[in-house]
């Protein structure tokens, strides 16, 4: 046999001895599947220790024809996979006592402080802390917000770990809060949802005192009043603008006695039911933002209508004044005439 015949002789048994050495490990080294738990609170998977799923790989197998075990024979019934079980084609049937209005069942008042919260809003070297009540923590948990717990950890700025939810529902149940596990929140996500009722009432508060001090109200006034000159147009614009600020008035009244519970305090309701009822949605939406917000921009309004009416009246009395004198000339000059009239008729 020629030497280039026996290289190849020797190559193919170095091939069937690394094929042969793979399949021994393979049957040595059996693959271990992971469990993964999932947190449905947290959006996160956290890994578990599971017993180890042994998946063999034998030549022997191969040969005899044998096909991959089934789905059923290598994950046990009890395996918690993505899809978890009672969801339908991917959506989730909605309960809808995680929506009802939580009540506080233990002997914790609703005044009571629930934890401290850093503002978000805040500059670094002035970072403030807002009490949250048990009260408040209520109202985020109760309609129409309906926050879950992970959309109530990031609100108290809890940091987010492997038991956090269960964690957080934990220390509610101490305090009387009932947290189920998988609710979902019932209305959207926005912006205002991420402040405490504290930081967005001092929120409303600087808005309302940044209007009062500087909306440019006299150099609006002017800019558009200055292009009514004609003394009718004037009268019927300010007609007009008296109307419009006594509006005005009347919606800022009412939006004034907006008694909504806010922080630690529950003030006594003024207003009708009905209408109270639709104000506190709008302020728990909110989280006492709203109300003094749109009174702090309607005053910037009312502001503007006064400087309005400041030119207006400045410009009618110009006017006024110049009539009046043209007036007291053409007097003058007739009683001027008819003197001469009768100097010559006495001639």
């Amino acid at each position: 046999m020629s030497s280039m015949a026996l290289g190849k002789k020797r190559s193919l048994n170095v091939v069937d001895n690394c094929v042969t050495d793979y399949h021994i490990q393979c049957q040595e080294k059996p693959l271990k599947l992971v469990k993964r738990e999932y947190d449905s609170d947290y959006n996160d998977y956290t890994p578990q220790d599971t017993t180890s799923t042994h998946v063999h790989t034998s030549r022997h197998h191969h040969k005899q024809g044998g096909g991959v075990e089934e789905a059923s024979q290598l994950f046990s019934g009890d395996h918690n996979s993505v899809i978890r079980k009672g969801i339908i084609n991917g959506i989730k049937p909605r309960n809808s006592d995680n929506h009802k209005e939580m009540v506080i069942t233990g002997v914790t008042s609703p005044t009571d402080v629930f934890c401290s919260v850093p503002g978000r809003l805040s500059l670094l070297s002035s970072t403030s802390k807002y009490k949250v009540t048990v009260g408040e923590v209520q109202r985020r948990l109760s309609p129409p917000e309906c926050l879950n717990a992970s959309l109530l950890g990031g609100v108290l700025r809890r940091a987010k770990s492997k038991n956090g939810g269960r964690s957080l529902r934990e220390k509610l149940e101490k305090i009387g809060l009932n947290l189920p596990a998988g609710r979902r929140k019932a209305a959207n996500v926005t912006l205002l949802t991420s402040l405490v009722e504290g930081e967005a009432i001092h929120l409303a508060r600087d808005f309302g005192y940044v209007c009062e001090t500087e909306f440019p109200a006299r150099q609006m006034a002017e800019y558009l009043c200055r292009n009514h000159s004609d003394p009718s147009d004037m009268y019927r614009r300010k007609e007009l603008v008296l109307a419009t600020k006594q509006m005005l008035k009347e919606f800022i009244d009412l939006l004034n006695q907006d008694r909504s519970p806010l922080c630690n305090t529950r003030p006594q309701m003024i207003l009708e039911p009905n209408i109270q009822r639709n104000l506190t949605h709008f302020s728990l939406i909110t989280h006492g933002f709203g109300s003094p917000a749109i009174v702090a921009a309607l005053t910037s309004v009312q502001n503007y209508m006064n400087e309005s009416l400041k030119y207006l009246e400045k410009q009618l009395s110009t006017y006024q004044t110049a009539s009046g004198a043209h007036v007291s000339n053409a007097t003058n000059a007739q009683i001027d005439t008819k003197k001469e009239i009768d100097l010559v008729n006495k001639k």
